[in-house]
This record gives structure tokens, C-alpha cells and sequence, in this order.
């Protein structure tokens, strides 16, 4: 149960932070800037929902997904050991198949890409590009954390590695977003990008003729 009296600790006016297993870290450590990106990313999905004006069913997606990016947070504040006080929440592939269910389920609603599109559109839509590229950032963040730490079970307190399921996770949540991003714009559609602002001529396909 989480239980929290006191807000401000002091603790970590020396520049060091605690993670999950109670061991200190500075507060540049990769592991931290890959939870702090992915709790970057939930504030953004939680101004999607509040202020999205977005389908029910994408509300109900987005607010799952909101309680798992805190769970993928708390498997990447803690770093891999062989034995635990308490069995740790870890990211696993039941989740990750879940979002390419919903990926599949909410593109089939839309129409193939003929060309890249803006972020934009709906203010729901906009917030979810928004969180789309915040999210691709968490990703970023947690294969540097997997870069140095490595995946494998720490021998020492706070030195085991970083579950990869976390970024796969991440990865597959992006995909989620940019579609979720495009189902916001319905029924008025995407808004395609115009190379060079629109004042250069598109490209014609091959095999066009003028």
C-alpha cells in the first residue's frame, strides 16, 4: 500500500534519488531519465483524456494505458536481481499483445497512408501526437538505461539490469498512439504533410503521366 504523509524528504538535495529497491542513484542515471520520460508520457495521456473531447472507448484505452506506464515506471526504477523481499511488478508480453490488438482493432477503422500526416487536427488528436513523441523519447531513454545496464540479474544492490520488455512496451505504444492520433481526427481525416509548405509540387507517382 502506498502511503504518503510527506511530500518533500530533503533526501535528495545531494543529487542522488532512491530507486525501488531503497539503493540511492544520481539523478543522471539512464534508469532514471527512461522512468522520468515515461512519466512524462502518462501526464500527457492524462491531458488527452481531460481535455481531449475523445471517444469513450479511446478514453477507457488511454486510462489502462495510463495505469500501465506507472507499472512499466516501477519495473524500471527497479533494476533486475536474482531474489526479492516481494515479487516486483515487471512489464510482461501479455501486455505488449494487448496493444497490437488495439493497434489492429482501431486501424481498421481508418484508411490506408498515402502520405505522411501533421500532428494536429482535433485538440484530442493533437494531444495524442504530442504524447505519441514523448513516448518514442521513453523509449530512447530506456534502451540507453538497457545500453548500460545490460539485461542480465544484478549480483550487487542496484546494479542489475533493465527488463527489455519495457522498451518493446514502449515501442508498441507509439505505434498505439500515432493510430489512436488519427481515430481522434474522425471523421474529418488526417492532415497531410505539403512538401516544402506547399510550395513545392508533390513528387508525381512513377509511371504518371502530366
Amino acid at each position: 500500500m502506498v502511503n504518503l504523509t510527506r511530500i518533500y524528504t530533503r533526501t535528495g538535495d545531494d543529487g542522488t534519488t532512491a530507486l525501488g529497491d531503497f539503493s540511492r542513484t544520481p539523478k543522471t542515471d539512464p534508469r532514471l531519465a527512461a522512468y522520468a520520460d515515461t512519466n512524462e508520457a502518462n501526464a500527457c495521456l492524462g491531458v488527452a483524456v481531460a481535455a481531449g473531447g475523445l471517444r469513450e472507448d479511446l478514453r477507457t484505452t488511454l486510462v489502462r494505458i495510463q495505469n500501465e506506464l506507472f507499472d512499466v515506471g516501477a519495473d524500471l526504477c527497479l533494476p533486475l536481481r536474482e531474489t526479492y523481499d516481494y515479487p516486483p511488478l515487471r512489464v510482461q508480453q501479455p501486455w505488449i499483445d494487448d496493444l497490437e490488438a488495439d493497434c489492429d482493432r482501431y486501424l481498421a477503422e481508418l484508411q490506408p497512408l498515402r502520405s505522411f500526416i501533421l500532428p494536429g487536427g482535433s485538440a484530442g488528436a493533437a494531444y495524442l501526437h504530442v504524447a505519441t513523441t514523448v513516448v518514442r523519447r521513453a523509449e530512447r531513454a530506456t534502451w540507453a538505461a538497457i545500453e548500460h545496464y545490460g539485461t542480465d540479474l544484478g549480483v550487487e544492490r542496484g546494479q542489475g539490469g533493465v527488463n527489455p520488455l519495457t522498451a518493446t512496451y514502449l515501442n508498441r505504444l507509439s505505434d498505439l498512439l500515432f493510430v489512436l492520433a488519427r481515430v481522434a481526427n474522425l471523421p474529418d481525416g488526417d492532415i497531410l504533410w505539403q512538401p516544402g509548405g506547399g510550395r513545392v509540387e508533390a513528387p508525381k507517382p512513377r509511371g504518371s503521366r502530366d
